[in-house]
């Protein structure tokens, strides 16, 4: 885990300063997101997915295609131009949403989730004009699929704009609950989930070196195959109502994540690596992720059309086990690995130089690892059981504290490693790998 993997091209990758941005970017989004569960409770519910979910979780993926893509894959990206464009825009766009659902102003939502969709389709573009030329794997496979799905849950996010602004669903024949529910079925199972997938064939295997067998092969070549046609199906049948259409797709989803899950933990039992930050939280995913599939697979086979099922049961544990837990553990190694590439990369051999997961502060990720996972283990415990009125708070207070550890312990990798400014790093020009300050 300290050295940079032998299989990936870093001088393939765009200059550091496009990655960086949204990881940032995104970061100041999570703390957002967290400060507005605490202070607004409930009232603040729609402001807060949308910070959390489009903001820290999308922003980050949309940061980490532009980066690995061309990594991964050995080509350049299409255009470094338009991956700097894409930030601003679904940043604004994401921020303004927000704001329209905090606020109480619905006129706000049709601009800011116009603004958001022209991000969110620069990236579409450029990224998927980038993987033409790759090779089609597993992981590019994932990560093609998941820019079709954006695209799609961004137009049906700004027809819901429409509607809170100016009630045209009617207008339409569309159904408002159906449309909510394929949105949200888009956008977590289909642009986020399938992201992730991909991205765990590549990153678990990597950097667990643990051996890969037929078994894990041929399973995860049926999970690309049935996982988004699940997705598909289940946000299709949402739309227009159809029990058949949806449960199909039911099935279809919770067994492909249930096949992530249980791929991603044999990778990690299997791990001949020391144990690190990246790993530790991908175990509460892989845990979380088996559990929520056997769970969620009862309950959408008894009625997948269900607002209250839109993301099975315990949604909890998806979004924040087996969603949030992924992201925290791959920015702990995707930041330094960016930064550890522009600074040292060049002077590996000639001087001493740190590994790469010598860039931040063990310390401060165990502590925010900790009361990270005791905020989930309580918010899950306050979904299934009654519990005091307390906890909530509690939760509250905890997430704030870990994500506000989580952020800054990465952002002081930027100010002791990075060779720019964090100021001139989100505002100035470009820099290639090997440049130094």
């Amino acid at each position: 885990m300290s050295g940079i993997p032998a299989d990936v091209d870093a001088d393939a990758a765009p200059p550091m300063t496009v990655p960086l941005r949204h990881f940032v970017v995104a970061l100041a989004f999570l703390v957002a997101g967290v400060t507005v569960g605490v202070v607004e409770g409930r009232t603040g519910h729609l402001a807060q997915v949308h910070l959390l979910l489009a903001g820290w979780v999308c922003l980050t993926i949309m940061g980490a295609l532009t980066q690995f893509v061309p990594v991964w894959c050995g080509i350049e990206l299409h255009s470094r131009h338009l991956a700097a464009v894409q930030l601003p825009l679904a940043a604004v766009g994401f921020a303004g949403l927000a704001a329209g659902f905090l606020t109480g102003t619905p006129a706000l939502l049709p601009v800011a989730g116009a603004i958001a969709l022209v991000g969110v389709w620069i990236l579409c573009y450029n990224v998927g004009r980038t993987l033409l030329a790759a090779a089609p794997d597993v992981t590019a496979i994932h990560f093609g699929l998941a820019l079709v799905f954006f695209a799609l849950v961004t137009t049906a996010g700004v027809v819901l704009a429409l509607d809170h602004a100016a009630g045209v669903l009617p207008l339409l024949g569309i159904g408002r609950q159906g449309l909510l529910l394929a949105h949200g079925t888009l956008a977590v199972f289909g642009a986020v989930l399938t992201t992730v997938a991909g991205a765990l064939a590549q990153l678990a295997p990597m950097f667990t070196q643990a051996d890969t067998g037929r078994i894990d092969t041929a399973a995860q070549r049926v999970e690309t195959a049935c996982y988004p046609v699940g997705v598909l199906l289940l946000a299709g049948g949402r739309l227009v109502g159809s029990l058949a259409l949806a449960r199909i797709g039911a099935v279809l989803v919770a067994a492909g994540l249930g096949v992530v899950a249980l791929l991603l933990a044999r990778q990690l039992i299997g791990a001949r690596v020391e144990w690190s930050p990246m790993l530790t939280r991908y175990s509460v995913a892989a845990l979380s992720l088996f559990l929520w599939a056997g769970l969620t697979a009862v309950a959408w086979w008894t009625d997948p059309l269900a607002y209250t099922g839109l993301l099975g049961q315990p949604s909890t544990v998806l979004l924040v086990g087996g969603v949030g837990f992924v992201v925290f553990g791959t920015l702990y190694h995707v930041v330094p690995f960016i930064i550890w590439v522009h600074r040292y990369s060049d002077r590996l051999g000639f001087e001493d130089v740190p590994m790469v997961d010598d860039l931040y502060n063990h310390r401060i990720a165990a502590v925010d690892g900790v009361a990270l996972t005791i905020a989930y283990a309580l918010l899950v415990s306050k979904q299934w059981l009654e519990t005091p009125n307390g906890t909530a708070l509690a939760v509250g207070l905890l997430a704030f504290f870990g994500s506000v550890l989580f952020a800054g312990n990465l952002v002081a990798v930027f100010v002791e490693h990075s060779p720019q400014s964090l100021p001139t790093l989100l505002t100035g020009r470009e820099r290639t790998p090997g440049e130094d300050s």
